[in-house]
């Protein structure tokens, strides 16, 4: 009789755990729109959290101390017509964040160090040229000042943010809905996925489609696609039968895919969120109370499941803190930021260990926040490699952000039709530096 062997892993006992009640942030009108996207931001500074406005759209940004019962005349970000659907802080500076609206806008935005004093109602900088509700962010990994935006209209936006101009427009290759837009780990590839059932990935400069595959998931709901490592693809999504399936791809080789495991049949659109550093992908489902979490290897069967955080409490959205702002004297190695109805609960995953040495294995250097390549450089050709830091001492957040320079003569609105993927790059780019 064979004996089942246990694969051998690090990560096989991480374990979950929420915070006390008063380390979370209360009485917080989170939104309740009906949109996929995670609704909140998380630097080593801040969290910011979208919260129903009358008349407009807003967000709240917290310094990430400032816990406990939130007033509510807590001061917020206002300055969209529309309510807002995705916020993403920009990795290279702790104090800018962007936000995407039913306004069909988007805004960047300076937080004082401390937080908001005053509702902060005029963005640093204003991006005119999606025709409908912008739903998708993204910054960037390595270049600086390049942010990435998807619309109901079945564009993607580059956009050079010190200019605050739309560098390169892709119209062409989408028919139908974006449901997600990510960038791998350099920013040399964009991986979107779309309402016809196809994962694409693009080359961001030219607007081409590099590789794609057709029918991923065979459901009709949404598909969310992320980088893992290697140039893998992971993607969640529903079979016909609506059960809910994870898969990993390899573009190097469409046809079939690595693995694809069913899950169950719950009707939230699972969110995944994949740390580069441990081979970790976290899968949180919106309206779940659950976060399951698996190891992908480079060996079959690639997609190990290590183990579920369950609560009682369903969850609005998910903010993921980057590896810089977690305790590892603690063997913190993931926190998410779960979003309830009236409020936002840190959620730890730990790695149980006695020693409280750094454990050098589960902190390899990671990405710090240095950008490697301005935005000019980059949308001309230059690739940048992640600049690596030690967590070994910790990271001290105040280290000096790179600096946030835009330059208001060259600031301009962009009208829809100024420019498409057959003009992707200015020639008077380097004006902007």
């Amino acid at each position: 009789m064979s004996r089942k062997v246990v694969r051998a892993s690090k990560f096989r006992h991480v374990f979950g755990q929420g915070v006390k009640a008063d380390q979370c942030y209360d009485d917080i009108r989170i939104s309740q729109m009906t949109w996929d996207s995670n609704f909140c931001s998380v630097n080593p500074k801040f969290v910011a959290m979208i919260v129903d406005a009358s008349g407009g759209g807003a967000f709240l940004v917290l310094p990430l101390n400032k816990t406990g019962r939130i007033d509510m005349s807590q001061p917020t970000v206002c300055g969209h017509t529309g309510p807002v659907l995705d916020i993403e802080f920009c990795p290279h500076n702790d104090n800018i964040i962007a936000s995407g609206s039913e306004d069909c806008s988007v805004m960047i935005w300076e937080i004082p160090e401390g937080g908001l004093v005053t509702p902060l109602n005029d963005p640093v900088v204003k991006l005119e040229g999606h025709s409908k509700r912008v739903g998708i962010l993204s910054w960037h990994p390595t270049a600086h000042n390049v942010l990435m935006s998807a619309g109901c209209d079945n564009v993607v936006i580059l956009w050079n943010v010190a200019c605050g101009e739309a560098m390169v427009r892709i119209d062409s290759v989408h028919p139908d809905l974006i449901y997600s837009a990510c960038w791998n780990r350099d920013g040399s590839q964009i991986l979107t996925s779309c309402k016809d059932k196809t994962i694409r990935v693009l080359d961001p400069r030219k607007g081409t489609v590099i590789a794609e595959k057709e029918k991923t998931h065979e459901g009709s709901r949404p598909v969310k696609a992320v980088f893992v490592s290697e140039g893998k693809i992971l993607s969640t999504g529903f079979s016909r039968m609506s059960e809910r399936q994870v898969a990993l791809w390899d573009p190097k080789s469409f046809g079939e895919p690595l693995t694809l495991q069913e899950l169950d049949t719950s009707s939230g659109v699972l969110l995944p969120f994949f740390d580069p550093d441990t081979g970790v992908v976290y899968l949180c489902g919106k309206g779940d109370s659950s976060i399951r979490y698996f190891e992908v290897t480079d060996e079959a069967p690639y997609v190990h499941y290590l183990s579920m955080y369950s609560s009682k409490e369903s969850q609005k959205g998910m903010g993921y803190m980057p590896k810089r702002g977690l305790e590892v004297n603690k063997c913190e190695i993931a926190r998410f930021y779960k979003l309830h109805e009236r409020k936002c609960e840190p959620i730890v995953m730990t790695v149980p260990r006695k020693s409280d040495l750094f454990q050098e294995d589960l902190y390899p250097d990671t990405m710090g926040p240095e950008p490697s390549v301005e935005a000019n450089e980059w949308f001309e050709g230059k690739e940048g490699q992640p600049i690596l830091i030690s967590l070994k001492d910790g990271f001290a957040t105040t280290t000096k952000s790179k600096e946030f320079k835009v330059h208001k003569s060259l600031l301009k609105t962009t009208s829809t039709g100024s420019i498409n993927i057959s003009s992707q790059i200015f020639s008077g780019l380097e004006t902007c530096f």
